[in-house]
């Protein structure tokens, strides 16, 4: 399956100087997929409704402000380098091309309803990552907003004292809650209202009930789950147990369908356009000196994620980097923050080798406690 068998032309093409006035009002209007914006004809990037809505920015804003750039694609271009491409990219959205004139977009619904009927052969427990952030019901809207900041993430399972889900709290639903909030009080002191905002419990806007998933059910009735739901991740729970066992988004899914089965390690990196003084080469044949170490585990799929924060030093950013490998006998993972992407990454590096390490010498006292007990019976 190719993407013109899923791209569609439901999009608006506009300039990067238009407002952000004109383009809400045109989501409003047209509710098309999705934004492509221009630049004296040129691609430059797209915006997703999403993006859009959450943005507070003032009405007079240029829309380049809030477009993301995404990586174009080729009409014959087959799904598994579409995925790879929207996941490195970071980007739920991308322009399909034929040649130079604009053919369509693609998103990440498209794709996984075109292939949804295909997902049944694979597992919950093969693509839900485990390293879950968290939040405590009574901390702060302010914490969470901080805590989905630094990690990159876009939702945080709510706990209670005692460590059961009770709720989850999103990206989204902090910015609807912002917003309703503001029709609500109309102007006044902008900075007291924030303020405000900030110290309510992430009690008083998390969703409740959580929709979840567990580690033995198919990524096609997750998937299936999510579009009927209308939400982009499920809290992996064990059974009827309310503990957080992991959490599986649609980028996971999406992520799936782009692992191989060729001896080469299969790895990915989220938002590559960060790579300054290092090579994606560079990290790949890091990864893979460290997965060596591995004895006889076999790594399936690495995936590298890079998130930029604002602070910055001699105007290098402070880069988080966070490595995940997924092995025939579960995850492993490390994560770490430098100035520049290759001082984070092998933070992030030496962190996953201590970890990979430590699985090893388990490994190996394992099995010397095997052999030791046969001898013992031997006798």
């Amino acid at each position: 399956m190719n993407i013109s068998d899923i791209a569609v032309p439901e999009y608006v093409e506009v300039d990067v100087d238009e407002r952000l006035a004109k383009v809400r009002s045109i989501f409003e209007r047209e509710n098309p997929k999705g934004i492509v914006v221009v630049e004296d004809g040129e691609y430059a990037g797209v915006v997703g409704e999403k993006q859009l809505m959450r943005s507070r920015m003032e009405d007079d804003t240029k829309v380049s402000a809030v477009m993301k750039p995404a990586p174009s694609v080729d009409r014959h271009e087959d799904v598994r380098e579409t995925a790879r491409l929207l996941v490195e990219g970071d980007v739920k959205i991308a322009p399909v091309y034929e040649g130079e004139k604009l053919y369509g977009i693609v998103t990440v619904d498209q794709i996984l309803e075109a292939v949804l009927d295909s997902l049944d052969a694979i597992t919950v427990e093969q693509i839900a990552t485990e390293d879950v952030i968290g939040i405590g019901e009574t901390e702060s809207v302010g914490r969470a907003i901080n805590r989905l900041r630094e990690n990159g993430v876009s939702r945080l399972p709510v706990l209670d004292d005692d460590g059961d889900l009770v709720g989850v709290v999103t990206t989204n639903d902090i910015v609807e809650f912002v917003v309703r909030d503001q029709e609500r009080q109309g102007s006044g002191d902008r900075a007291g209202d924030i303020d405000r905002m900030l110290d309510i419990p992430v009690y008083d806007i998390m969703s409740s009930p959580v929709v979840t998933a567990t580690d033995d059910e198919t990524a096609q009735t997750v998937v299936q789950r999510m579009f009927d739901n209308e939400v982009s991740g499920l809290v992996v729970t064990p059974g009827d147990a309310d503990t957080v066992a992991g959490i599986v988004t649609k980028t996971d899914v999406l992520r799936a369908l782009t692992f191989t089965e060729e001896d080469s390690m299969d790895v990915q990196i989220t938002n590559v356009d960060l790579l300054d003084t290092t090579s994606r080469e560079h990290i790949v044949q890091s990864i893979e000196q460290v997965a060596d170490k591995y004895a006889d585990m076999h790594v399936i799929h690495a995936h590298v994620r890079l998130h930029a924060h604002k602070e910055k030093l001699r105007g290098t950013p402070l880069i988080q980097c966070q490595i995940r490998l997924r092995t025939n006998e579960g995850q492993v993972g490390g994560s770490g923050e430098g100035y520049g992407a290759e001082h984070a990454f092998h933070v992030a590096l030496d962190k996953l080798e201590r970890n990979v390490l430590e699985i090893k010498g388990v490994n190996a006292d394992e099995e010397y406690r095997g052999q030791l007990l046969r001898k013992l019976g031997q006798l």
